[in-house]
């Protein structure tokens, strides 16, 4: 049986925890469309790690914690696939944007740093355009979704992120490129430049 981790090693595992745990919600959001499935998906990453990787170094947390994440997202839709056919059957039933490097954040070129002194109206109009733009990242297909959001959001690499996917590094650049594509040709069309 493995031996349970030292109380400062719980702290430091609470503490990372503490630290992911709404950008792992929010894009597990994206990927399932549904909260409380996402929030499931989450919190069994979240214990697969504490029972299997905890005695790992803190640093090795990030990469396995999004691999994990990845893994418990596809069992899902695995889950789903089973039980929709079960139903069924009883049932009878832009490149200028980004470039081809993928140095892109959409984040960062809206500015969304500090809000505390700016007026009510133009908070309101970039909580809207924010929340433009999560509609456009969760209708991107899964695999550009994915390769966005752990290379912008989760602010990996292209290697880590190809890690995390169980692809190249080359999938990795293509779906980037195609998601900030994608995202800027849609959020032009919403009228949004940035």
């Amino acid at each position: 049986m493995t031996p349970l981790p030292s109380p400062s090693r719980d702290d430091e595992l609470n503490a990372f925890f503490k630290a992911v745990e709404s950008r792992a919600f929010k894009r597990t959001v994206y990927a399932v469309r549904q909260d409380d499935a996402a929030l499931d998906i989450v919190q069994d990453a979240m214990i697969r790690l504490s029972q299997s990787y905890a005695d790992r170094p803190t640093n090795e947390w990030p990469m396995l914690f999004q691999r994990i994440l990845s893994n418990a997202t596809l069992d899902w839709f695995r889950r789903q696939k089973v039980r929709n056919a079960v139903f069924t059957n009883m049932g009878d039933l832009e490149a200028a944007a980004g470039g081809e490097d993928g140095d892109f954040d959409l984040l960062e070129a809206l500015d969304v740093e500090d809000t505390s002194t700016e007026a009510a109206e133009v908070q309101v109009s970039r909580a809207e355009t924010l929340g433009q733009i999560e509609e456009e990242i969760s209708k991107l297909p899964a695999r550009q979704r994915e390769a966005f959001l752990l290379r912008y959001w989760e602010e990996l690499d292209v290697a880590e992120t190809a890690a995390a996917m169980g692809c190249s590094e080359g999938s990795v650049k293509t779906h980037c490129s195609r998601a900030v594509q994608a995202l800027s040709k849609a959020l032009h069309a919403r009228g949004i430049t940035l």
